[in-house]
């Protein structure tokens, strides 16, 4: 896989990639779990965003179930 980086935060910057270790940092996951989530979602950080949510929700439900 390819890291994508990106350090400019201004509005026009929606549809550039993330940096893995910023994008991995603001959602609380390792880097590895952040390259994967980047990789599959493309540019889009809405998109990376919202999958990041979902990523950390089914984590947090499958620590839950495990005894």
């Amino acid at each position: 896989m390819t890291k994508v980086r990106v350090t400019s935060s201004t509005p026009g910057t929606e549809n550039e990639p993330y940096d893995t270790a910023v994008f991995a940092r603001k959602h609380g996951m390792s880097e590895k779990a952040a390259e994967v989530v980047l990789f599959a979602n493309g540019p889009s950080r809405t998109a990376c965003d919202a999958a990041a949510r979902s990523f950390m929700e089914a984590v947090a439900r499958r620590s839950k179930k495990q005894p």
